[in-house]
């Protein structure tokens, strides 16, 4: 495992063939920022000068009334037409499993040892990630995966779904005191788990939602797609008006359970732990006072054209047809080339300019004067003050924040995340962010960074904007009860 991080993380940095391109385009962009900002300027002027002139004339004062009249026409709606619509991210909530459903790693190697379809190399491959995968005794599996053998079929994958959706749905609408006939957009991520009806349309018949609700169901986005969720469903809300939209995420692991004896697709069974969240997303106006955040900025990098990037990950069967998902080597090249784009693109929107003017001095040097030295690295905590990370494993979340600069203290939530609850694919960034509220580390104006990234190659940033103090969640969360024992040393 370590082996692999440090190949991601040096992929990450030390191929910049693509970099001065992608520096070009965002300097591109700038320039184009910057010329209408220069255009503006030229427009006062030009008003300032019309007006000297009426002055130098002695036109009547009815001609300047009319002047500044249309003057003023033409601003308010240049103003009102440009203005964009803001999404304000009005509260989330995580699941907490059961205590019934936490399985310590005895409890899991025993289950599994008694699966006769697992031969003593797999045992000892799958005792040697839990020991190396940075979680603790106490995260937790679902039901259906606490039989002997685990039972994976639809009826088991259906009440699975129900058990980590349902509550988060009801705690996070009891929370913000809506009706679930007020949601007019849903939109569930989970990838491999896709029944029919949907997971949308199960949510929806459960809570009588209205006939009208633009509901969408997101499969094998795997963990980035909470992340382009919240993108999507801030596209959404700019069409649409005074609208409320609720956002779930979560996968469900009967369905994922591998059980052969190939040790790629062996990781999975290891690494993935119960988890969902429910963020609900709002453009109205006077939500800005109850809201705990407004979504600053969205970015999406896609590498799935490539086929290196569409097959470094893949749901497949295996030589005796069992089925799996398969992490092919090149996964770690792609992912690291994918979260390097992904991160050049969203710097160049969010970062000040002194750090944007060191990045184009080192990437011009490099490309043009000497190739041997290292592109700068930005200080990214210049724009963003927490960071919500893949939680892909403790080496993994190691060197991205050694990469980007970060602290112990920036990459606190990551690892007690993963140590407390293990990796829950895409829902693992809100338990991230809970847990800086549970410590009452966000402030008001700060910016929290959440990336997420899957397979296929996927990549997506959110960047939010604290609007209010948050207080009061240490003892209404997932963390809930168990937040004063973190940070545990040695994660």
């Amino acid at each position: 495992m370590t082996d692999h991080a440090l190949l991601l993380m040096s992929i990450y940095y030390h191929r910049h063939t693509s970099l001065l391109s992608s520096f070009g385009n965002m300097l591109s962009d700038h320039l184009h920022s910057t010329l209408y900002e220069t255009l503006k300027f030229l427009f006062l002027i030009l008003v300032t000068a019309i007006e000297a002139f009426l002055i130098h004339q002695r036109f009547k004062p009815i001609c300047h009334f009319f002047y500044f009249t249309c003057l003023a026409i033409i601003l308010l709606l240049q103003f009102y037409l440009s203005k964009p619509s803001v999404t304000y991210l009005v509260d989330f909530s995580c699941y907490k499993p059961p205590c019934f459903c936490r399985v310590p790693f005895s409890s899991f190697l025993e289950n599994s040892s008694l699966v006769e379809t697992f031969d003593s190399e797999s045992m000892a491959f799958m005792s040697k990630v839990l020991t190396c995968s940075g979680q603790s005794e106490e995260t937790y599996l679902p039901p259906a995966l606490q039989y002997i053998p685990p039972k994976t079929n639809q009826q088991e994958s259906i009440k699975e779904a129900q058990m980590v959706l349902f509550p988060v749905i009801e705690n996070l609408l009891s929370k913000v005191q809506i009706s679930p006939q007020d949601i007019d957009i849903l939109i569930i991520n989970c990838s491999g788990f896709c029944p029919s009806p949907s997971l949308s349309s199960i949510i929806i018949n459960k809570y009588s939602m209205k006939s009208d609700i633009k509901n969408f169901n997101l499969s094998g986005m795997g963990c980035s797609a909470s992340a382009l969720a919240i993108d999507m469903a801030q596209a959404l809300l700019k069409t649409q008006k005074d609208s409320d939209a609720l956002v779930l995420s979560t996968e469900i692991l009967s369905t994922g359970w591998y059980s052969g004896n190939e040790k790629p697709k062996l990781l999975l069974n290891c690494l993935f732990r119960m988890g969902s969240v429910a963020v609900l997303l709002t453009n109205k106006k006077q939500a800005k006072r109850s809201s705990k955040y407004k979504v600053v900025r969205t970015v999406r990098t896609n590498k799935a054209f490539d086929d290196k990037a569409y097959n470094s990950g893949m749901r497949e069967e295996d030589s005796n047809g069992k089925l799996g998902v398969t992490l092919n080597r090149d996964l770690l090249q792609i992912a690291g080339e994918t979260l390097r784009a992904n991160i050049t693109s969203l710097g160049f929107k969010i970062l000040p300019f002194r750090e944007l003017f060191w990045l184009g001095v080192s990437v011009i040097k490099k490309g043009f004067i000497k190739n041997s030295c290292d592109v700068y690295v930005p200080n990214f905590k210049a724009a963003v003050q927490h960071f919500c990370l893949p939680v892909s494993g403790r080496p993994v979340i190691r060197e991205i924040a050694k990469n980007l600069k970060l602290g112990e203290r920036d990459i606190e939530a990551a690892l007690m995340t993963l140590h407390r609850f293990g990796n829950q694919s895409s829902s693992s960034l809100w338990y991230e962010l809970a847990y800086m509220e549970a410590k009452e580390r966000v402030k008001k104006g700060d910016r929290v960074w959440l990336i997420g990234a899957g397979t296929g190659s996927k990549c997506g940033s959110v960047v939010l904007q604290c609007l209010r103090p948050i207080v009061g969640e240490s003892n209404k969360g997932p963390w809930a009860g168990c937040v004063e024992e973190y940070p545990v040393m040695n994660s």
